[in-house]
């Protein structure tokens, strides 16, 4: 005898999924301090399975092979922030004429605004130079804070580096555990899918490096090109913002720009760095990133920018990096089914016209 179907109307369906997302937004704020290196984890182990492979293929044993992986990403890690370390911390070596060059832009201004509109703003005066070399050295310790506040504390590096060895230990482990939780469906294409699942993930942060090394590369010589110092450090720094989209490569570009502005004698090295950093990153968007990441994300404008606004709210830099490949992996788990499948049209990329014809001259 089959089970009698409730059907509920559309008003408390509706209802019902927003409670749902009422209740994990507020699971993701009251779990924060866990939740973050558990999902940074996740993306990290999905990057090193490959390596992990690898190294099994060579005879190593499947915790050998986790500690490795692991250890090369730390040492990857560790190199990265003691680089960014140093090189914030030498700013201040820069600084020290700042207060008379600002003084000597601000006389300019006054005296074009006087001359030309007849406007006395009493800018001319100029600003205390012993005060503004230590605003700049304290906000250059806040730079350093700031860069490392968004991995958390302590307990949360222990505890990403712990979730990364056991998800690269148990990952078949895993991997059998799902499959028998959906064991109305067929196991091997339960696993199947738990493994195109790994490749988008992998893709994408794959693709995402090179587009962040090529990035840094470029910046880094339009601005040897400038005679911008710390040229290094600033490309670097502005490619590895561009993991979080369109915030990122304005972020990139403030330190630069300001830094030119403060230690050169013309406003024209500035005014390069801006006018640069826009046609890299009309590259980026219209070049780089549709060949390299190409549709491993395929999340639309909208989806990714609501996404980016929740990220920030609930953790922070942290959710603005993670909520990317978040939604890329729900927008999967939702083609996975007929039922879910209109929530995957709702996060992806409309269709063109001339790719659906395409597509239905194909069948």
């Amino acid at each position: 005898m089959e089970k009698p179907t409730v059907i509920l109307p559309a008003y408390l369906k509706a209802l019902s999924v927003l409670l749902l997302i009422i209740v994990i937004i507020f699971i993701l704020i009251l779990g924060k301090s866990l939740l973050i290196p558990l999902f940074l984890a996740g993306f990290i182990s999905a990057l090193l399975i490959p390596l992990s492979n690898w190294l099994e293929s060579k005879k190593f044993s499947r915790i050998s092979s986790s500690l490795l992986a692991l250890l090369s990403s730390l040492l990857g890690i560790l190199g990265l922030l003691t680089f960014i370390a140093f090189q914030v911390a030498s700013f201040s070596r820069d600084l020290d004429n700042v207060g008379e060059k600002l003084n000597k832009y601000l006389a300019d201004a006054e005296h074009f605004l006087s001359e030309k509109l007849q406007i006395e703003t009493g800018i001319g005066k100029g600003i205390n130079q012993d005060y503004l070399i230590s605003l700049l050295q304290d906000n250059s310790k806040s730079v350093a804070d700031f860069i490392f506040g968004t991995l958390g504390s302590l307990t949360s590096f222990v505890l990403l580096i712990v979730f990364i060895f056991f998800f690269l230990l148990y990952r078949d482990h895993l991997t059998v555990f799902i499959s028998h939780v959906f064991k109305h469906h067929e196991p091997e294409n339960v696993k199947r899918e738990i493994k195109n699942l790994r490749k988008v993930i992998q893709k994408y942060i794959i693709g995402v490096m090179k587009v962040m090394a090529i990035l840094a590369v470029m910046n880094t010589a339009v601005l040897f090109g400038l005679g911008i110092k710390h040229a290094v450090f600033f490309g670097v720094f502005a490619g590895i913002l561009n993991i979080i989209p369109f915030l990122g490569p304005f972020l990139g570009a403030i330190l630069p720009t300001i830094f030119a502005f403060l230690t050169k004698d013309s406003l024209w090295y500035p005014l390069g760095v801006v006018i640069s950093f826009q046609l890299i990153q009309l590259i980026e968007s219209n070049f780089l990133t549709p060949k390299i990441v190409g549709s491993n994300v395929n999340l639309n404008a909208f989806v990714t920018f609501v996404g980016l606004m929740v990220g920030a709210a609930i953790w922070g830099i942290a959710g603005m990096i993670i909520i990317i490949p978040a939604l890329a992996v729900l927008r999967q788990i939702f083609e996975l089914s007929d039922a879910t499948k209109p929530y995957a049209i709702l996060l992806g990329e409309e269709e063109l016209q001339s790719e659906k014809k395409e597509k239905t001259d194909e069948t």
